[in-house]
């Protein structure tokens, strides 16, 4: 950033999630000033829509440490570090006090959604000059569309509003979209406020999860209440070791605990399963919902009468924000092609991950970066102290001391799930209670760093 004026402007932060809610807290830390974009009307707007849900992660893992800092020093209380809060109590009691605090919620922007970022004066085919040139960020607001200029772009959307749709080969459904009034897309909240519209129905469930473990155990409680509630499990393969877990080796106990009440609503006939079940179209036949698949071995096999299906089948990042910088992504994950590698799901059986920071999530746009779940693209398993330490790498690489950027430092607890070794199989698990699951906030976690998990 050579030119002074280009210095002077804020860094763009983009989305008040956890992970850019914690990029402003290291900016203002550094000296720099954050403008925060809020798509929705409050902060933690993805996290709003399904705060029913406990999270498998304690708050140990789920705060900040700049965050902690900045609310500490307002005179905050901080919650016992080992409780499991919901995703609504990680909103109302950290993420609503951070926002609170005046050096950050004076920059902050709500119903503001960036529709496009580019370089002022540059599209993206002109070099000369362009490294000198400030972010210029589009974004619909409520005084109508609006034009900001940044020194430097932190891409912290998540991927949460894009879920993928039901269709096996990536796309929607035949059939999907006309349906689409009768499908939710992640984590309805099946004992609360949508009660109704799930009890005594025939429920299709599709993903292989945490976030398909979570609605299959909170409908299996629904059953309890409503007998005619019917459970169905579709999942288009036919590995189940990353949903069910680590059981006792999982170092989050209560992520090991959901695999393990999964498996035991599976055995116990809680529900239907369906594997190898790839979507191909869905029609309305007197009412009810009639699923077809991809044909295997005969005729297209068919799950019949349903009445409303959850799609908890994971979710992808929106690339159109930057069709005008100059990016990078691995091809078939979408993250940037260094960090691609150390996520591959294809790859790392176990869920490892090895620390990365700036230098695995920059692109050859100096000065953007996508952090926390958009920067896993497509990839799963996404734990929020992951975001954290990105975010301190880049935003101490923006601040110019590059040696703190570098010194990555990441321990996250093991998941104990390897494709050679299960450790729930030798486990009699007997049927239990099926309360509401404990998913992560953002679709799963992510393991510690190592790459060796299966001892």
């Amino acid at each position: 950033m050579k030119n002074e004026n280009v210095q002077n402007l804020p860094v763009a932060v983009l989305g008040a999630g956890p992970v850019g809610l914690a990029a402003a807290a290291h900016l203002i830390e550094q000296g720099l000033t954050p403008l925060i974009f809020e798509a929705g009307a409050a902060i933690g707007a993805n996290l709003a829509t399904y705060r029913h849900v406990r999270l498998f992660s304690p708050w140990q893992y789920n705060i900040d440490m700049a965050a902690r800092r900045l609310l500490l020093a307002s005179g905050w209380n901080e919650p016992a570090g080992d409780d499991l809060p919901t995703a609504g109590e990680l909103l109302d009691q950290y993420l609503a006090p951070l926002a609170a605090i005046p050096t950050l919620g004076t920059n902050l922007l709500l119903r503001s959604r960036v529709t496009a970022i580019t370089r002022s004066g540059f599209d993206k085919v002109k070099t000369k000059g362009r490294e000198r040139a400030p972010f210029l960020i589009r974004a619909d607001t409520p005084d109508g569309p609006r034009q900001f200029l940044a020194s430097a772009v932190i891409d912290a959307t998540g991927t949460w509003s894009h879920q993928n749709p039901l269709g096996a080969d990536g796309i929607p459904a035949v059939g999907e979209q006309a349906l689409a009034h009768r499908i939710s897309y992640g984590m309805p909240d099946v004992l609360g406020a949508e009660r109704e519209t799930y009890a005594g129905k025939k429920i299709l469930v599709v993903g292989a999860g945490h976030s398909a473990a979570g609605a299959l155990l909170a409908l299996a409680q629904l059953a309890q209440h409503h007998p005619g509630t019917q459970l169905v499990w579709a999942t288009r393969g036919d590995q189940l070791a990353r949903v069910f877990g680590g059981g006792d080796a999982d170092g989050l106990k209560a992520r090991g605990e959901l695999g393990m009440r999964l498996k035991a609503l599976r055995d116990a006939g809680g529900l239907e399963m369906r594997q190898n079940f790839r979507i191909l179209s869905l029609t309305d036949t007197a009412g009810k919902i009639v699923v077809t698949g991809e044909p295997l071995d005969g005729p297209a096999p068919v799950i019949d009468g349903i009445d409303r299906i959850i799609c908890a089948a994971g979710a992808r990042p929106d690339l159109a924000l930057t069709r005008e910088l100059r990016v990078r992504h691995d091809p078939w994950l979408e993250s940037t092609d260094a960090l691609a590698p150390l996520i591959d799901p294809n790859e790392h059986s176990c869920g490892s991950v090895r620390p990365h920071g700036h230098r695995e999530l920059a692109h050859p746009e100096p000065g953007y970066y996508a952090v926390g779940a958009k920067s896993y693209g497509r990839a799963p398993n996404f734990l929020l102290a992951t975001g954290y330490e990105q975010v301190r790498s880049v935003v101490a690489a923006l601040a110019g001391d590059l040696a703190a950027a570098d010194d990555v430092q990441l321990n996250l607890p093991e998941t104990g799930v390897c494709n050679t070794r299960q450790a729930y199989v030798a486990q009699q698990v007997a049927p239990a209670s099926c309360g509401v699951a404990s998913p992560s906030n953002d679709g799963g976690c992510r393991t510690r760093t190592e790459v060796r998990c299966c001892v």
